[in-house]
Order: C-alpha cells, then sequence, then structure tokens
C-alpha cells in the first residue's frame, strides 16, 4: 500500500472537503479523489459518502482513520529516529576515564556531555590504567577513553587533548610541603607511592623517567592501582608520589602538593577504535575535543 494513499485519505477525512484537502496536500483534486477510489478498492470497502457540498466518513472509514494516524505517526517518528541516529544525536556509549583525571574531569565532561548530547545514554568508568582502557576498547566494554599515552595499538585512533603538569603530592607534615616547589632529587630518600608496573601503568614509567634524569633511584614502598588509593596512602604519611596536576582535585586532609622545579607534563588524550564510525560516536568525540579546546583558551584545568 502505498503511504501517499493514507496521507490522502486523512486529509480528505479530516477536512470533509475534496477541496480543501486537495489545497491541503498541494496537489489538484482530481488525482486525490482518484487516489482515493484506488484505496476504497483495495480495501474493498466505502471509506467516504461523497455529496456535492461535503463528505461524511463511513463507520468503516473512521475505524480506518484511527489506524491510519497511527500508522503515519510511526512512520514520521521512525524517520525522525533514522534522523537522529544518522547525525549522532542518539545512542549509548561507555567512556572509561584515566584515575588521574577522574576526579577533576569527570564531573564536568558528565554534565557538559548531558547537556550537548542530551539523546545519547551515557555510562562511564573511572580509576582506570591506560592499559586497562586500550583493552576494553578492543573487546568493546567501553566505547570510549580519556586516558595516558603511549597507547600503542595500530587499532586505536588516539587525539592528544592536552598537557598535564606532574606534581608531588606530600604527606602535609613532611618538611618538604613547606616549600614552595619540589626538586625531583629531593625525593632520593623519601618512600614513593606509585602505579603499579605490573598493571604496565603509563605513569609508572614516566615518574621513574622524571627520577631517573635527576639520578634518582626511587625507595619504592608501595605499588597500587588506583590513583585514590595512592593519595590516601601519601595521606596516612606512608610516602610521597608524583602525579599529574588534576589529582590535586581530591583534596585529602593531610596531603600537600607541591610544583616540581623542573616543570614535566604527561599527555591526557581522547582514544576509540580506529574501526568505529558510529555518528554519535564521532559526534561524542568532537564534543570532547571542543570542550578541551575551549578550556584551554579560558585557562581553565578541569
Amino acid at each position: 500500500m502505498d503511504l501517499r494513499h493514507l496521507r490522502y485519505f486523512v486529509a480528505v477525512a479530516e477536512e470533509r472537503h475534496f477541496g480543501r484537502a486537495a489545497e491541503r496536500l498541494h496537489m489538484a483534486q482530481p488525482p486525490l479523489s482518484q487516489a482515493i477510489r484506488q484505496l476504497e478498492g483495495e480495501l474493498g470497502v466505502v471509506l467516504l459518502h461523497r455529496t456535492t457540498r461535503r463528505v461524511d466518513v463511513t463507520d468503516a472509514g473512521r475505524a480506518y482513520l484511527d489506524r491510519a494516524r497511527a500508522i503515519l505517526a510511526e512512520v514520521d517518528d521512525a524517520a525522525h529516529h533514522a534522523r537522529r541516529v544518522a547525525a549522532g544525536a542518539v545512542g549509548h556509549l561507555t567512556l572509561g576515564c584515566v584515575g588521574s583525571a577522574t576526579y577533576s574531569l569527570l564531573p564536568t565532561l558528565s554534565r557538559h556531555l548531558a547537556t550537548e548530547l542530551p539523546g545519547i545514554d551515557f555510562s562511564f568508568r573511572g580509576e582506570m590504567l591506560a592499559p586497562d582502557q586500550v583493552e576494553a576498547l578492543r573487546s568493546g566494554a567501553i566505547d570510549v577513553a580519556l586516558l595516558r599515552p603511549p597507547a600503542a595499538d595500530p587499532s586505536l585512533a588516539v587525539h592528544v587533548l592536552r598537557r598535564d603538569r606532574l606534581v608531588v603530592a606530600l604527606p602535609a607534615e613532611h618538611p618538604l610541603a613547606a616549600r614552595t616547589r619540589v626538586h625531583a632529587a629531593d625525593l632520593a630518600d623519601i618512600d614513593l607511592i606509585v602505579h603499579s608496573a605490573d598493571r604496565h601503568s603509563v605513569m609508572y614509567d614516566i615518574v621513574l623517567g622524571v627520577l631517573r634524569d635527576a639520578d634518582v633511584v626511587p625507595r619504592i614502598r608501595h605499588e597500587v592501582g588506583e590513583t585514590s588509593t595512592l593519595i590516601t596512602l601519601v595521606a596516612g604519611g606512608l610516602g610521597a608520589a608524583i602525579v599529574p596536576e588534576p589529582v590535586t582535585a581530591l583534596a585529602l586532609d593531610g596531603v600537600a602538593y607541591q610544583p616540581l622545579a623542573r616543570p614535566a607534563t604527561v599527555e591526557l588524550a581522547v582514544a576509540h577504535r580506529a574501526d568505529r564510525n558510529e555518528p554519535h560516536l564521532a559526534r561524542t568525540v568532537e564534543v570532547i575535543r571542543r570542550l578541551f579546546e575551549r578550556s584551554a583558551g579560558v585557562g581553565s584545568r578541569f
């Protein structure tokens, strides 16, 4: 059945006049009358009683009108939904966030995505190490990752968003906490808390590189998987740690943050599988990149 015939019938039934219905449909009256007759012939019932002055809807026509309106509404809704899918306005995505950016970034990012892309259902996983994020991207457990490069996997598309400065997290009562800045060499005789080497943490390699450049042999006391645990141990006086600056949003009593005297940075990037080209994923990555570009423009370090 031609959907146009349904639209024609609804117009005539609502207007109760072929001439007015034809004007509403932007067509001539004779082909409209012919289309209605074809519809009645196909159904084998009379839908309309025609007189010289008006058109009356039969009982069968009234029953058919209700169904025709519902069908057309569903068709229009399906078309609208398809256009929204094509525009990347609807769908579901899971985002994984590296631990060191979870506290400062995730609250702002989740609010921004809800405002910019209200038709997309977002789920979030925080406190993820970069290797775990890469594996989750490969398996489809997450769709988008905010991680610390390098992510040496040719199957991923990785876009650097910004560089975060490294700072030293110290027990508040430690003498170094009273300084305005800390040299990496000052950490030579201090117990250190680092992200896990066994889990191939990016931050583990970066921190050891900073200490190596300062000719420091690290005295590692604890290795942990979550940044929140790392800072909690610092607050407990069990050692110091080198962390990205956004971790300072995790303001625990007993922890002081001081900049490194010789600045060092670590990248933050957005990543997804390169073979994923769904419109809602592409649009989400675009929104994230724009957010960081605007943030850099106003000097925000969310």
